[in-house]
């Protein structure tokens, strides 16, 4: 371990530079362009194709959240598949779980998984029922969240899963991206992520008739928004004493984004994987270099993409986690409390109000909860800035 200087400021953001000089020329120039049509158009669809590329899937349904693409995704599950239940984790960003609620379906909660921070296998498999309509999974902040025991079983059992991989693009499980395992999958373009559009989001599928419904929806319900001839067709056979062009298949919304996002997005895409790179190379250096008696550094890295370093203490302990707080706002170090949504969601007002006490049934989210925090990791992140911080936290001492 380095001396380092008690008063040293780090100036550590949780994302910087995420919109470059390259960003801004493409916008520039496009905006200049006397030609451009600002609202839905070709560059959203170029965009989508582009990404469907990257990805390897099909479909691409670009609207103007991650939020906003779980929205969709569990609409369009309600519409296809009927009510019934969703197994959702503890922890996840808000919208995975308001949106369940939003469809009228019902979430069944899970425990996690301390070494990936997604669902625990084997709390899934046992909340499985006849009435489970789907399981949405949530990839957080860069660790692959599948097992083979969990997609097979799926697979078997006829139920979909969902992958919230807002957070994690780029990571890979048995050589294939995150998003491309399950019946849909959600992306967040926001601006701390692997990529961004400012807010964004996107939906990703292979299944045609999952597409065409994720897209009406985008656009009010409208059918007009199908790129199937063959059911837009239908549709109007069987309404003839409706407009064509005004045919709403569904109660759908307007979540449509904008042109200049997905200018932004093509951009950025040319060197998201370059990004990635740097990203895992980061993380590697931030976990080898922290003291794994005070830090939880046995996370499963294999095929990570983390735009978000995981700081866990490797014990309870309120004095330490404060010390720790007090450290990172000393040095400048920008944090979030309990990691991705700020912990076990089930203590969040919205369902505590509706679940009661039941968040003490987690113990796993709930040492995260109490005791985890994410640090900011982007590609220009200085490598000497990461052995800095270690050191410092290294020296937190023990009880």
């Amino acid at each position: 371990m380095t001396t380092v200087r008690p008063d040293v400021q780090l100036a550590w953001p949780l994302m910087h530079n995420n919109i470059t000089r390259e960003d801004r020329d493409a916008l520039i120039a496009f905006i200049d362009d006397e030609r451009s049509f600002f609202t839905q158009s070709t560059q959203v669809r170029a965009f989508e194709s582009e990404w469907s590329q990257w990805l390897g899937v099909k479909h691409s349904v670009f609207v103007n959240s991650g939020a906003s693409a779980n929205l969709v995704t569990i609409t369009a599950l309600r519409e296809l598949k009927g009510a019934g239940e969703v197994i959702v984790p503890t922890l996840a960003w808000v919208s995975d779980i308001a949106v369940v609620l939003q469809a009228g379906l019902t979430p069944v909660f899970v425990d996690i998984d301390p070494r990936t921070l997604g669902m625990s296998t084997d709390q899934v498999l046992r909340k499985l029922t006849k009435d489970t309509r789907a399981v949405f999974l949530t990839h957080v902040l860069g660790y692959n969240a599948l097992t083979r025991r969990l997609l097979d079983e799926l697979a078997d059992r006829g139920i979909p899963l969902i992958e919230d991989t807002c957070e994690s693009y780029g990571a890979v499980f048995e050589g294939g991206k995150l998003g491309t395992f399950g019946w849909a999958s959600n992306f967040s373009f926001y601006y701390a992520h692997h990529l961004t559009t400012a807010e964004g989001g996107m939906v990703s599928t292979n299944d045609p008739e999952l597409y065409e419904v994720v897209r009406m929806l985008r656009s009010h319900g409208m059918v007009r928004e199908a790129t199937s001839e063959a059911l837009k067709q239908r549709y109007v056979s069987e309404r003839p004493d409706l407009d064509p062009n005004f045919i709403f298949a569904f109660p759908g919304f307007n979540v449509r984004s904008t042109e200049l996002a997905a200018v932004v997005g093509r951009t950025q895409l040319k060197r998201l994987d370059d990004n990635n790179q740097k990203r895992r190379r980061n993380l590697e250096r931030f976990l080898s270099r922290l003291d794994p008696a005070k830090y939880r550094t046995d996370f499963e890295t294999a095929g990570s993409c983390n735009y978000a370093f995981t700081l866990v203490l490797r014990e309870p302990d309120d004095a330490r986690r404060d010390a720790v707080v007090a450290l990172l706002q000393r040095h400048g170090v920008e944090y979030r409390r309990g990691t991705a949504g700020g912990g076990n969601q089930l203590r969040q007002p919205y369902l505590r109000r509706l679940y009661g006490e039941e968040f003490a049934r987690y113990p796993e989210v709930e040492h995260i909860h109490f005791y985890g925090f994410y640090i900011g990791n982007y590609p220009d992140l200085e490598t000497d800035k990461i052995d800095t911080l270690c050191d410092l936290l290294n020296a937190v001492p023990l009880p």
